[in-house]
């Protein structure tokens, strides 16, 4: 009812049915074929993420899942994600004015975003880039691939003139599990240390950064204020707050700031922060990468880096699931190399080669 609530009252939103149950909204999706889903995790009959996977087999369609603020809700949605759906609404337990009203802000606006995503059908194993159908949904009839078609080679990275010591990643809507891709295929000895920062609530980053590091080659940890950037080591900066580097005697460190820190980005953490500080502390000898994420968080720090002399790789707009963050980099002229998602973790890894 609260949700039913908020979507009814937006004049651009139409609300096409309701689902009791997990069975039930399977029935509905294939019934009523809406833009987007809301799924909530914990259902009777069938739970949210065994309920998406049925749906994204049957009738690919957006979901935005909404799960608790807890360890157990951010895992659920990570779960949810990596089985089809678009994004998640952290829904906060207090009743307090300003908690709702940040719930209702974020769902309008995470609903209307996956309205014009792409959906993307995740791989049943994994590494590989996913595939995507056109912003208006998939088609119902898939011609075949030519057998004889032969298999692209990806292009070489843009190799800068300068040595790339430091990695920094950003991302967005459908960012957890691109993230999650592109740092599965580092190998083990990849020597550079990768700093990476997405939109997130402070209670889902440990989680995630717990979840990378079961599934990624490289050690993987939630940055906390102080951490040392070290060789072959991923930090994930903490939600909540934002996340600069500084350099320190020989190294570079982590500091994090409070939001009101930093009162015009309204995107937290920021990625603007974490590239134009790390590009700062390292004199410009760093591979930023932005992928799939609404609004334009990343373009201002990928401008100043590349004006120091970094280097840069941007997720393509076919396997984005929002092209918003990309598009913004690509448009100011930042981009060295624009990948397909399955081709940007080989990328980095070569470029650990150098």
């Amino acid at each position: 009812m609260a949700i039913r609530s908020v979507l009814g009252h937006d004049p651009e939103i139409e609300i096409v049915g309701t689902a009791v149950d997990g069975e039930d909204g399977v029935a509905c999706a294939a019934r009523l074929k809406p833009d987007v889903i809301t799924m909530d995790v914990e259902m009777p009959r069938l739970d949210g993420i065994s309920a998406v996977r049925k749906i994204m087999a049957t009738c690919p369609t957006r979901i935005i899942m909404v799960s608790t603020l807890t360890c157990e809700g951010a895992t659920a949605s990570f779960d949810a994600m990596e089985a089809g759906a678009v994004d998640y609404v952290p829904k906060n337990a207090k009743d307090a004015a300003g908690s709702q009203d940040q719930f209702r802000k974020e769902l309008l606006q995470k609903v209307k975003a996956a309205a014009h995503s792409r959906i993307v059908r995740r791989p049943t194993h994994a590494p590989s880039a996913p595939t995507a159908a056109p912003a208006h949904g998939p088609s119902p009839h898939h011609a075949p691939a030519p057998a004889a078609a032969p298999a692209r080679k990806p292009p070489p990275p843009h190799r800068p003139a300068r040595r790339v010591d430091y990695v920094a990643i950003g991302a967005s809507t459908g960012g957890p599990v691109a993230v999650q891709q592109v740092l599965a295929e580092l190998p083990g000895n990849f020597p550079k240390p990768v700093m990476v920062v997405i939109h997130m609530p402070k209670a889902f980053t440990g989680p995630y950064a717990d979840r990378l590091n079961s599934k990624c080659r490289l050690p993987v940890k939630e940055a906390a204020d102080g951490d040392l950037l070290q060789p072959g080591r991923i930090l994930v900066a903490p939600g909540g707050e934002h996340t600069s580097l500084v350099r320190e005697g020989r190294g570079i460190v982590v500091r994090t700031s409070p939001t009101s820190d930093y009162p015009r980005h309204v995107y937290v953490p920021s990625v603007d922060i974490m590239l134009s500080s790390i590009a700062d502390a390292a004199g410009g000898s760093v591979l930023g990468v932005v992928l799939t994420g609404m609004g334009n968080d990343g373009m201002k720090g990928m401008q100043h880096l590349k004006s120091l002399g970094g280097a840069s790789i941007i997720q393509d707009e076919t396997t984005s699931t929002v092209f918003g963050m990309p598009r913004a980099c690509i448009e100011a002229g930042t981009a060295d190399s624009i990948l397909p998602l399955g081709e940007i973790g080989q990328a980095i890894g070569r470029c650990g080669a150098d």
